[in-house]
């Protein structure tokens, strides 16, 4: 999927909503001037920034700002030109007007050719409103949508954002962005499952057992507590992020590696999984989040979800799916990890007291792990536990792959859909976590620096989670 720099796209204007926002200065001017920078950027371009209200020192400075603490080191020439081409206009649900000149404006500097890819990082209640301004305007015409997750907070509201969207562009103008499908080490599931005869005949319940899909994060709130409150784990990373990952590791093979293909198959896992059993999730709230700023003292809102879930299919009919994710957590991981059913019979006696695991560590450098048994040295044929760890080689020449958002910034202006997601998808995901949203667990308290409450530890009996299993 990938392309040479020399391999030009059309001119671009980026219309960048919440442009004074945290994701802005995190991810998108950092990002945008990376592809800027490395040559992955269109020859010409223009970036405008938009928002209720304008930035106190200007766009120049939040850009520079956001450069200086989140992006690589920059260039003077490439950032005085990345600059010039950046500009802010106010705008609001109501009056898009002054927008939408200067997006016309844009669009006649740059030519017949120029296409618009307009980011909607805002929060979920202003994302209908600005999408009808978008309409009246006729921004939209013609322009590629980028939509933030949530897509809505349950069934009903993502069915309504789904219709507004409908009513100014079709279906192949709408990318919906989940960061984690642009990172390097989730693509390296298909390369590993699709490309390697050892791995994709065992992929299936005759030899797998259980599958994890774990990622704790050791940070707690870090400012976003009013965010939370609004969304809780479960929106925010099981209904996107996680199921997600699930999406790849359970698809069958696809015909081809494209967007039709890939979201096709995808699909096909959502239909075939069981709406979550709320007696089979476990919530919780770490201790102390209830005096973050912004948190109501008697706040219910989870931090923490473990879930079991299950593809009801030829090929994972019976095998649990846990999904773990939260805050506060002992480590930052990113982790999958299958289980295999254990060989019959006992030939060793009691010593094999543990299954074979493959292990996929979702870092920035990925690794691929497999813990096994083997023969112990000595005269005995006893056992002893193995474990060898493999690491996916950077490029031959030495060049960093692209990040997420960088990866799918490009794919977006390529109108590559491979990577994000599909509204039939998200709905069936909607309709898969309603019974939990109908009838949520109580949150259970857990400590900080832990791998979560009791009862999510307790969850994969009789497995146990590879990452802090119960016994840790």
């Amino acid at each position: 999927m990938e392309t040479a720099p020399t391999d030009r796209l059309d001119p671009h204007v980026f219309v960048l909503f919440g442009a004074t926002g945290d994701l802005a200065a995190r991810k998108l001017f950092p990002g945008l001037y990376t592809l800027a920078a490395s040559g992955w950027m269109p020859e010409d371009y223009r970036i405008v920034g938009t928002g209720r209200h304008a930035p106190e020192h200007g766009i120049e400075q939040i850009v520079r700002d956001s450069l200086d603490e989140f992006g690589d080191e920059t260039d003077d020439s490439t950032l005085s030109a990345f600059i010039d081409r950046t500009r802010f206009v106010v705008s609001d649900d109501e009056n898009g007007d002054e927008l939408a000149e200067a997006v016309q404006e844009a669009r006649a500097d740059l030519g017949d050719d120029a296409k618009t890819l307009v980011y909607l990082s805002v929060p979920p209640s202003a994302m209908q409103g600005l999408i009808g301004m978008l309409g009246r305007t006729g921004i939209a015409e013609r322009a590629r949508l980028i939509v933030e997750k949530p897509f809505g907070s349950d069934l009903e509201s993502s069915r309504e954002l789904d219709a507004a969207l409908k009513q100014v562009v079709d279906e192949d103008q709408v990318f919906r962005i989940d960061h984690f499908l642009g990172k390097e080490a989730v693509q390296n599931i298909l390369a590993l499952r699709f490309a390697n005869g050892l791995l994709e005949p065992a992929w299936n319940r005759h030899h797998i057992a259980s599958v994890q899909i774990d990622i704790p994060e050791d940070l707690q709130m870090e400012g976003r507590a009013s965010f939370y409150e609004s969304v809780g784990c479960l929106r925010d990373m099981v209904v996107t992020h996680l199921c997600q990952i699930l999406g790849f590791m359970a698809m069958e093979p696809p015909v081809h590696l494209d967007a039709l293909s890939l979201r096709n198959e995808k699909a096909k896992v959502f239909q075939a999984m069981q709406p979550f059993d709320p007696s089979r999730v476990v919530y919780g709230q770490y201790r102390g989040y209830t005096d973050e700023e912004g948190v109501d003292a008697g706040s219910d809102t989870e931090t923490f979800v473990a879930v079991e879930a299950f593809v009801d299919n030829e090929r994972w009919a019976g095998v649990p799916f846990y999904l773990r994710t939260g805050k506060a957590m002992a480590e930052s991981r990113r982790t999958i990890t299958l289980t295999f059913h254990t060989p019959p019979g006992r030939r060793f006696g009691d010593q094999i007291d543990e299954p074979d695991q493959l292990v996929l560590e979702l870092t920035d450098t990925p690794q691929v792990g497999i813990e096994m048994w083997a023969k112990r040295p000595g005269p005995e044929l006893a056992l002893s536990r193995s474990s060898v760890m493999m690491e996916v080689p950077a490029d031959d020449d030495g060049s960093d792959a692209l990040k997420a958002y960088e990866r799918l910034l490009l794919d977006a202006m390529r109108g590559d859909q491979t990577l994000f997601t599909r509204a039939d998808e998200v709905d069936r995901l909607w309709q898969i976590v309603t019974p939990v949203l109908a009838d949520p667990p109580s949150p259970e308290q857990y400590e900080p620096g832990s791998w979560g409450p009791h009862a999510a530890l307790e969850l994969p009996r009789p497995f146990r989670w590879h990452l802090g299993g119960a016994d840790a």
